[in-house]
């Protein structure tokens, strides 16, 4: 049985070799697609992300202008404590928020460290719920009285682009599931164009097989294995692409979203759930356009 599997083995690569343009339109056509289909897994998983920290975030981040003093700092605190609805002023130093976005980051951003450090201190107030309004009006009412307030530079919160971004991102995930099923269609098409052609190369030498009293699972392994074998070879460059391009990625993301609370897929998280799901879909591709052809040449 293993002698028979390799043999099949051998037999698949031989034909990927014979039918060299027909695999290497197919093998670039899962390439394509998979690369395709890893952006948008990527722009689905990061926007629900976002999504839901924003629908979880019930703070409001109130950032003091720089060179405020500390006198100032204080009368700024209690001016916060009074605003209707605020439950609990928490106050972060820029150094802190330094330090919470070392840990995500990692070690690069040492370099913006001491005064050379960008960020604002700030204060994070917790709000509290109101029988009278819904939790969105009472969020933006504190960020917009915080706002008003001297020394401060802003105040974000995710009230209103809650409901925004959540429509957004079932958007994208509709569309982009859309886009990604039409690819891969094409994608088992011109695999299936392919073993069809080493098929019907192989016609007569199959017909001999039958006659001889060679079962179809017999004939059908190698054929499989040449479209399981199209698919994974396919899957190589997307699935480098998602380990070596990811990390930059999130890199440049998350500066960008440095000191609010929201943050975007970890690299190691993203990586182990795309790159295997990207070789898996490459394999079944593969796999599945073999299948289609056959079933047109062999009886069940």
């Amino acid at each position: 049985m293993i002698r028979t599997f390799f043999r099949h083995l051998g037999e698949s690569l031989k034909s990927l070799k014979r039918n060299g343009w027909m695999t290497l339109a197919s093998t670039s056509a899962v390439t394509i697609t998979l690369i395709l289909v890893g952006i948008f897994l990527g722009v689905i998983l990061n926007v629900q992300n976002l999504a839901q920290d924003i629908e979880n975030d019930v703070n409001v981040n109130v950032y003091v202008v720089t060179g405020t003093k500390q006198k100032e700092m204080d009368s700024l605190e209690k001016e916060l404590k009074e605003i209707p609805n605020v439950e609990k002023v928490t106050f972060s130093s820029k150094d802190e928020q330094y330090k919470k976005i070392l840990k995500a980051m990692g070690k690069e951003w040492k370099m913006i460290e001491g005064d050379a450090n960008p960020l604002y201190d700030v204060f994070i107030l917790s709000t509290k719920p109101d029988s009278k309004k819904d939790k969105q009006k009472v969020i933006d009412a504190v960020a917009k009285k915080a706002s008003a307030l001297e020394h401060v530079q802003k105040a974000d919160y995710g009230g209103m682009k809650t409901e925004k971004l959540l429509k957004f991102s079932s958007n994208v995930r509709l569309w982009g599931f859309a886009a990604a099923a039409l690819l891969l269609f094409v994608a088992v098409f011109l695999i299936s164009n392919t073993i069809r052609i080493t098929i019907i190369s192989r016609q007569r030498e199959i017909q001999i097989m039958r006659l001889v009293g060679a079962k179809n699972g017999f004939i059908r392994w190698p054929f499989f294995l040449e479209g399981a074998w199209i698919g994974m070879i396919g899957a190589i460059i997307p699935v480098a692409l998602v380990v070596l391009g990811y990390p930059k990625i999130y890199s440049v993301l998350m500066r960008t979203l440095a000191q609010s609370d929201y943050k975007i897929m970890s690299v190691n998280s993203f990586i182990l759930q795309v790159a295997p799901l990207l070789a898996i879909i490459g394999i079944v591709i593969g796999s599945l356009g073999s299948i289609i052809s056959m079933r047109r040449f062999l009886k069940a």
